[in-house]
């Protein structure tokens, strides 16, 4: 037994030396797999697919890294991108808490690149959702924006054949500059093709991420761009705020229900839970029409109770004018206040028995661009109060409105036209 205890350590060791090799020449051949093919030959897609020696190592690199974390980031909602996305951060910066999250961003990328490396990179994930910016690098490549816009046809089909189900969030292309080759007018063809790929799809929300960073000219601001190109932290801030309004919509945020208390006095005019009081009416006799008392949204889904808000969902189409009323009418003197949230250059309007006041993002769509205490993508307050026949409205204190006529009587209504709109704490008090 002594003379054999040398033999036995030596085929443990050598045993896992073995194992140990097989590993590695594992690695090495899924290492290679992630190499950038050398021609465009069989590929699917078209317009550049970068093959610097820089941007191949890093392709290298992040799409090894992410196929050691296959299992761990099962489920995750996976943002998928460029450098601008990369730069946000393996958590996305935490703007997000409790939300799983994997950052499939490859700096330098293009539409082809994306759609090439779907598969393994967002696909295996069975992701819960997918925030896709990319295109910018197409640009400067000087690609045209039909061949980008097929791209994104190609990977939209992909996704949605995947989980015909799961929300798909596309950031319009960001604006830059001409100094980085990436002019104004480009950008704004680019985003005019992307949308029609996906215009008419429920499944597919577009954010205004081109409005909500442009200056008058269309160019990227050095404030939140410092390079004209990549977002800053005050950059990062304002995507992520436009976003969450959308991630609360499909349930990755704000998924407790609004603990508001009324104000002596007040009654509430939405339930939180269900569209009870509320339903359409005939434009032109102003007859109701449908009523949604116990349901929690109207039959087209433009109007969604969630967790205490009364959500005016994006219209697919791009804009579509809509109003939900409710089905009581308010004669008498009153203080109408609500809260409303709008992602960027949203537009909906409040109805106060039957004139608009107009209820925006207002200091991307205005009319009041100057507002002091306007908080974008954050919950604001309006208060209407009605005294004989004249309203006078303010958003945080600020005066929208001093005396607009109303009539005597009417219900209180809601437009939705473009961009999300949400409401919440809807609630009205009688003065005698």
């Amino acid at each position: 037994m002594q003379e054999s205890l040398p033999i036995m350590k030596f085929t443990t060791m050598s045993a896992r030396l073995i194992l140990l090799l097989i590993l590695s020449l594992a690695n090495i051949g899924h290492a290679a797999d992630f190499k950038i093919p050398e021609t465009d030959d069989g590929l699917p897609g078209q317009g550049t697919l970068r093959r610097q020696g820089w941007f191949q190592n890093l392709w290298e690199k992040r799409r090894s890294a992410w196929a050691r974390q296959v299992q761990q980031d099962q489920q995750a909602l996976v943002f998928l991108g460029d450098s601008i996305t990369q730069g946000w951060g393996d958590k996305m910066g935490n703007s997000f808490p409790g939300v799983k999250v994997a950052n499939r961003g490859i700096s330098g990328d293009t539409t082809r690149g994306v759609l090439i490396r779907l598969e393994e990179d967002v696909l295996a994930l069975n992701p819960s959702g997918v925030v896709i910016l990319i295109g910018t690098n197409d640009l400067e490549e000087k690609d045209s924006a039909e061949s980008i816009a097929g791209n994104l046809r190609l990977i939209i089909a992909k996704l949605k054949a995947h989980n015909a189900k799961m929300p798909i969030i596309l950031s319009q292309v960001m604006p830059s500059s001409a100094s980085k080759r990436r002019p104004a007018p480009a950008i704004r063809e680019i985003n005019k093709q992307c949308f029609a790929v996906v215009k008419g799809d429920p499944q597919i929300t577009v954010v205004d991420t081109w409005t909500l960073f442009a200056n008058a000219q269309g160019d990227a601001k050095k404030p939140e761009f410092p390079d004209l190109l990549h977002p800053n932290k005050i950059g990062y801030a304002k995507w992520a705020s436009a976003l969450r309004p959308i991630l609360a919509t499909h349930g990755f945020l704000e998924t407790e229900p609004d603990s508001h208390q009324l104000e002596p006095g007040f009654t509430s005019l939405f339930n939180g839970r269900d569209l009870t009081g509320w339903g359409f009416r005939a434009r032109k006799t102003f007859k109701p029409t449908a009523t949604f008392d116990g349901r929690k949204a109207s039959h087209d889904n433009r109007y969604v109770a969630i967790n205490g808000r009364l959500v005016v969902t994006t219209p697919p189409e791009g804009r579509r004018v809509q109003q939900l009323w409710t089905t009581r009418e308010f004669p008498k003197d009153f203080i109408l206040k609500l809260e409303f949230r709008a992602t960027p250059n949203a537009d909906s309007g409040v109805f106060i028995r039957k004139p608009q006041l107009q209820c925006r993002d207002y200091i991307l769509a205005g009319p009041w661009k100057d507002l002091k205490n306007y908080k974008p993508q954050e919950w604001n307050e309006m208060v209407v109060t009605v005294k004989g026949g004249v309203a006078h409205c303010t958003c945080n204190g600020d005066v929208l409105n001093e005396a607009m006529k109303v009539p005597a009587t009417g219900p209180i209504g809601l437009e939705g036209d473009r961009g999300q709109m949400e409401y919440r704490r809807i609630r009205i008090k009688s003065l005698k």
